[in-house]
Order: C-alpha cells, then structure tokens, then sequence
C-alpha cells in the first residue's frame, strides 16, 4: 500500500471514528480540539523531529489509557524508588512490606516497572494488584519478572508521558529512597499538587529506619525555601516522612476515609463525599475555614455537569469558592471532613 492509500485509509479511519462516536457533546470539543491540533501540526512549520516526537508520544499515551481503563474505578498508589538497590536490603524489604499493606487494603500498585525498588513494590502487591509503566533504556531491560508479560504493564519511550501515566491514574504515592529518576518524579509530584495541577492525594516518604534518606534532605530543603520565600509553610504539608509502613498505609487509608474526590464545576470546588457532613457542624466548619472561601461554602447534591457525565452523583457534597493557590491549603480541610 502506497503513501495515498496510506492516508485515504486513515482519513477513512478518523471519519468513521468521529461519526460513530457516542460520546457526549463536551467530550466530542475535546476530541475536535485533537483533531484540529494534528491538522495544524501537519499543516504548519513543525519540523519531521516535532512531528515524530508528537506522534510517538500521543501513541504511547492511548496505549496507556487503553491499559489503564479497565481499573479506572480502583484505587492506586503509585511508588517511587531507586532501580538499584537490590532484594536483600532493608530497603527493599520496607517496599515489599508497604507494597503488600496497601495491596491487601483494597488498593493497585502501580510502579515503574523497573528492577530494584518498583520490583520490590510488585513483589509485596503480587502480579495480580499490579501495574507497570516502564521506560525504554540503552542499558536496561524495559521490565521486571513480576510484570513482564502481563497485560498491566505498558512499555514508554518518552519520560514526559510516563510520569504522566504514573502520576495521573493514581490515588496516592509513597516515595522511596532513589537517584536522580526519583527525585525527578517526586518534586514533580509536588509541584502539581501544589498549583493545583493534581488533585491532593498523601504522599508518604518512607525512611529505612536505621538509614534515613527523605529526612535529612528536607530538613536541609525546606528551611532554605521557606527562608527565600519561595514556597508556603503550608507547603511542607504537602508530604509525610515516617518509617514505618502500618502508619504509611494508615496515612493513605486515612485520606479517604470520608473525602473522595474533587471537581471545578463553573469556578466552585465540589469535594465529593462518601457522608455528608451533619448540618450542625457545617457552620463552624465554614467559619473555621474562612480563609478558603468567599462566602460559598455549602453542601449539596450533585451539579448538572456531574449529572450529565454521571460523575459520582450518588455522593454527598461540600460546594466553595475556594480562594487557595494550589491544594496545600485544601489538605486541612480535607483532614477535618475525614473526621465525619
């Protein structure tokens, strides 16, 4: 098949696939949007490196969601570490502890999919609770025994849409000692939750205890931040250091005790709810949360827009027009929701 047949085929392709769609009309702009950023692409003076880059990564990314879809509805913790600390160590052993606690506790692991720390994660969940999002390396197999093979596990050429699938599908992260790679993907993990680019979840640094690794790098970071100004004091809320794995699943059962997820609907914050919050508490709770509205803050049933997407509308809601900078301050009031 010539080049012509080539792209009559895939016009015929995107023509059947658009037509046939039954996805609601919100989505359907998206999906328009796509299509005319790929026109503008071919189009346009991209060069054949920016094409290629901008096809392989759009590739690799339906793969992943493709792979992710049918565990969207369960809860994921994603963990961070070093490719090379090896079976034996305390540290491997504290991530095939942590891995399997959270494992048994409802959740998916989601690693890497690389030896060392992110086999540990999957050696504690099993393959069975697992999930791999592994990068192709020069000097390194793309995965490990666990996961290699199995349906969960889906190989990336870019780190930019690795860290992606990583970070998105998850509902909360711990993260292990680890070299360049890790502190990468940690601070990242920070800077969205912090503006808002993520939505809050616990992350959890875990410690060796005899050897610690998290605590003394941010006891020597965050004075110094805090003394340029260039962060918040609520922004050292955004993690917790411990040793221990039972407080470190505790930590991430504990996020969701009550609170379940959040959505912007028309410039409001929705906090959905697995209960309601009692009507008797709900004036204090908006006083002592002042700071984070301006005036708006009530509870509710779903919105017309959740309605339509049949997004959680079974839940219970706390509606605000919240007034933080990112979500370091929304953690407080998502500790203090947890408590009903």
């Amino acid at each position: 098949m010539g080049l012509s047949e080539d792209l009559e085929s895939a016009a015929r392709k995107l023509t059947e696939s658009l037509a046939g769609s039954q996805r609601p009309a919100a989505e359907m702009r998206q999906v328009l949007r796509l299509v005319e950023a790929a026109a503008e692409l071919v189009g346009g003076s991209a060069s054949s490196l920016d094409v290629k880059i901008a096809a392989a990564a759009l590739d690799e990314m339906q793969e992943a969601f493709t792979m992710f879809a049918p565990y969207r509805d369960t809860r994921k913790v994603t963990v961070f570490g070093s490719a090379r600390i090896a079976a034996g160590s305390q540290i491997y052993e504290l991530t095939v502890d942590v891995a399997r606690l959270v494992a048994d506790r409802g959740f998916m692991v989601v690693t890497g999919a690389g030896p060392g720390l992110m086999e540990a994660g999957m050696v504690g969940a099993g393959r069975e609770r697992s999930i791999g999002v592994s990068i192709r390396l020069p000097f390194e197999a793309s995965s490990n025994s666990v996961i290699e093979g199995d349906d969960k596990h889906v190989t990336m050429r870019y780190f930019f849409t690795r860290k992606l699938m990583l970070m998105k599908e998850s509902h909360a992260f711990v993260c292990l000692p680890g070299g360049f790679g890790t502190l990468d993907e940690t601070f990242e993990l920070l800077t969205l939750v912090q503006t808002g680019r993520s939505a809050p979840a616990p992350i959890i640094f875990l410690d060796p205890p005899d050897k610690p690794f998290w605590k003394p790098i941010m006891a020597s970071l965050m004075p110094t931040l805090l003394a340029h100004e260039v962060i918040s004091r609520e922004d050292t809320g955004l993690y917790r250091i411990t040793s221990s794995v039972e407080e470190a699943a505790s930590i991430i059962d504990g996020f969701y005790a009550n609170f379940h997820s959040i959505r912007h609907v028309d410039g409001l914050l929705v906090l959905r709810l697995n209960r309601a919050v009692p009507d008797g508490d709900f004036e204090a709770l908006a006083r002592g949360f002042a700071h984070l509205h301006r005036g708006v803050f009530r509870s509710g049933g779903p919105t017309d827009a959740e309605r339509r997407d049949d997004d959680h509308v079974g839940l219970a809601r706390l509606v605000l027009d919240y007034t933080g900078k990112g979500y370091a301050p929304l953690l407080a009031l998502i500790e203090a929701v947890n408590r009903y």
